[in-house]
């Protein structure tokens, strides 16, 4: 792989190593190492074990927030339906991380760059880089922007109410009106926003909140104002 496409992977990213080769290291399979011992290269597999330690942590506390009244049985499934071996390959073709894998000649003959194993295992080792050079926030944003639009697609119709619905539905019965949500401000680059937005009810503004999407911003204040009128602690 020509290193001068390191950068071009860190676009695609949004982050920037400060230390480029643990982002190498992450796309370096063992066939590659074996092939070429003399290099003094280390394959991804410890950084692929982190990945996916950072993962689960990332994955467990996006549920949590998404799905603040759910059973630890209904986010274990779902999660099960969003961390796995195809998703994850998903993810990984979405980043185009085929084309910089390191293989060895046995596995460019059997088409490695296709399989899902090899590609859902690039990218927890790419994970596990994020956290190995930048710690737990910035794997944790990349995670985030990756997962959330899979995640609105594995939200079942039967899961409990979030923190909006619970404050409309409670809203619509005593106030015969919902909760207005107005986007205050927001600040940071394109690729990186915090979205602050103000919760009113009745014209009266019941609670803020902040995230860096509209509707995580949007839950936070939701949260605030049912703590606010006394329905949840």
């Amino acid at each position: 792989m020509d290193e001068v496409s390191l950068p071009e992977l860190e676009l695609t990213l949004e982050y920037h190593f400060r230390d480029s080769q643990l982002l190498d290291q992450s796309l370096c399979h063992r066939s590659f190492v074996n092939e070429n011992p003399g290099m003094g290269l280390k394959d991804n597999e410890l950084l692929e074990f982190l990945g996916d330690a950072v993962l689960e942590l990332a994955i467990r506390s996006l549920l949590m927030t998404a799905f603040p009244m759910a059973k630890e049985g209904e986010l274990t499934k779902i999660k099960s339906s969003l961390v796995n071996e195809a998703s994850l390959a998903l993810l990984a073709r979405d980043l185009n991380l085929g084309k910089y894998l390191k293989l060895g000649r046995g596995e460019e003959l059997t088409h490695g760059r296709e399989k899902d194993s090899l590609l859902a295992d690039c990218f927890e080792a790419v994970v596990g880089a994020v956290y190995q050079d930048g710690g737990l926030d910035p794997a944790e944003q990349m995670i985030e922007n990756f997962f959330t639009p899979l995640l609105d697609r594995a939200r079942p119709q039967e899961l409990v109410k979030d923190f909006k619905t619970m404050l409309q539905e409670h809203c619509q019965e005593v106030y015969k009106e919902t909760p207005d949500y107005n986007v205050e401000r927001e600040i940071g680059p394109d690729h990186n926003k915090t979205f602050f937005v103000t919760l009113s009810i009745q014209g009266k503004i019941l609670a803020r909140g902040q995230g860096r999407s509209k509707k995580t911003a949007e839950q936070a204040a939701a949260q605030g104002a049912l703590q606010s009128l006394g329905i949840i602690v």
